[in-house]
């Protein structure tokens, strides 16, 4: 195993603890401080921000992906066209709004989310030169010696060194009603998930006992971290999206079949050409809702604000119309309704 890119596929936990420190080239009193905060810089910081705070420029360039909105600026290009600048201003401006409402909305309450992570940040005991010292969970680094007792979230991927009547939760990972225990040993190479036994895993916690730890992978690269990052990426749009999207699309259509129909009709009538394109071109622009994007972004906006003085943080506008709209909201508590199967 290279130190420079661990990976869990590698099945650390069919390996000896004792190569694995080895290869990791740390010991059973851990890092060096000096050595962790190389580690820190060389596989970065052990949490998982980076999957769900984008950019504010991103934000905003992700609004213009609405055909609504690439049908306003089609229609302010025209009137710039036509030199009627007002309505050309007015259109813009209309377009700006409800994107910057909207970008700005989204970027409170990703702001808000992370400032509410910094608030519950969790703490770890690691071995640094022969001693002990509790640092943020997000420094922790490969190769680190982690103590953890009862009450303690994992803080990474890695092998059990030591542990005393050592229970692990891990209900949100393989979906067991009771608490598994965790003992030094190894397990076969093809052992699910369920039956590492010698092994725990970032975000789950510990129930009773006391467990040493090696740390072996953190961050993205543990198997919660790959959960996260395929749920990030997966990011479906709202069934509110969807219809904008479908509606824009008809919009669109309906435009082109306008301005198509009413160009062939005139030029049959051998009506003037240059008079006849702009007919139809005004049209189409006629057809278009022009406040209908601005009078979104305002009115989920206003909605969002007020599920805040409630307590819920709306991160995605386009979501709330998507809760407003359920009929029948089912929920699962492990080991309530599965029954651990």
């Amino acid at each position: 195993m290279a130190l420079a890119s661990p990976d869990i596929r590698e099945a650390f936990w069919s390996r000896s603890p004792e190569s694995l420190i080895r290869e990791l080239e740390s010991s059973l009193q851990g890092l060096s401080t000096q050595e962790a905060s190389r580690r820190l810089k060389l596989f970065g910081t052990n949490d998982l921000l980076a999957f769900r705070a984008p950019g504010l420029f991103r934000l905003f360039a992700e609004r213009f992906k609405s055909p609504l909105l690439l049908i306003l600026i089609f229609v302010a290009v025209v009137a710039i066209v036509l030199r009627d600048l007002l309505d050309a201003f007015i259109v813009l401006g209309i377009v700006v709004l409800s994107a910057v409402l909207s970008t700005i909305q989204e970027h409170r309450a990703s702001h808000a989310v992370e400032k509410l992570r910094s608030l519950v940040a969790s703490r770890s005991k690691v071995g640094r030169a022969e001693t002990v010292a509790e640092i943020p969970s997000s420094t922790v680094v490969p190769g680190d010696i982690v103590l953890l007792s009862a009450g303690s979230l994992v803080p990474a991927d890695g092998v059990v060194l030591d542990a005393l009547d050592c229970y692990a939760s891990q209900a949100m990972l393989t979906g067991e009603t009771f608490p598994v225990l965790k003992q030094p040993g190894s397990v076969s190479q093809d052992a699910p998930l369920a039956e590492r036994s010698n092994f725990v895993f970032m975000g789950t916690s510990i129930r009773s006992g006391t467990a040493t730890m090696l740390v072996v992978v953190t961050g993205r690269r543990t198997v919660f971290g790959g959960i996260a990052e395929s749920v990030f990426r997966a990011e479906r749009e709202t069934e509110f999206e969807s219809g904008l999207r479908h509606f824009g699309l008809l919009l669109l259509r309906i435009m082109i079949l306008v301005v198509l129909s009413v160009l062939a009709i005139n030029i049959m009538l051998q009506k003037p050409t240059v008079d006849t394109l702009l007919f139809a071109v005004a049209l189409a622009v006629g057809l278009s809702p022009e406040l209908l994007p601005a009078i979104l972004a305002v009115t989920l906006s206003q909605g969002a604000l007020d599920m805040a003085e409630l307590g819920v943080i709306v991160r995605r506008l386009d979501a709330i119309e998507n809760l407003g709209s359920m009929d029948v909201l089912c929920t699962d508590k492990t080991g309530t309704l599965t029954r651990g199967w």
